[in-house]
């Protein structure tokens, strides 16, 4: 049985196809979704590029190995419920709340 090298595996490592997983307004926005990424063994690179939506704005591609993309888009999905919930828990805003819930008289 043939061996296979330890070059030849690196080097197909550098050939898989990246994707797109998610678009960044900035690139601090990005380096966070790379860090998250990282953390959960997902390969990340990131690149500068227009906005796909068309509007010619400039942003940051956040790219992963395409074997990967599912996996990538449920952690920054997660993430992002995540943060949006306690957002909006720890809301400071007191007009959430109407008084008449919390009268005394019953």
């Amino acid at each position: 049985m043939p061996r296979k090298s330890k070059k030849s595996d690196k080097e197909n490592v550098k050939v898989k196809e990246l994707v797109v997983a998610t678009f960044a307004r900035d690139l601090e926005e990005a380096q966070e979704y790379e860090s998250l990424l990282k953390n959960n063994d997902i390969t990340v690179t990131i690149k500068e590029q227009t906005d796909p939506s068309g509007n010619g704005e400039k942003g940051y591609a956040v790219m992963v190995p395409e074997e990967h993309l599912d996996e990538a888009i449920v952690v920054i999905e997660s993430q992002d419920a995540y943060d949006d919930f306690y957002d909006y828990a720890l809301k400071d805003d007191e007009d959430d709340f109407d008084d008449h819930y919390f009268n005394d008289e019953f």
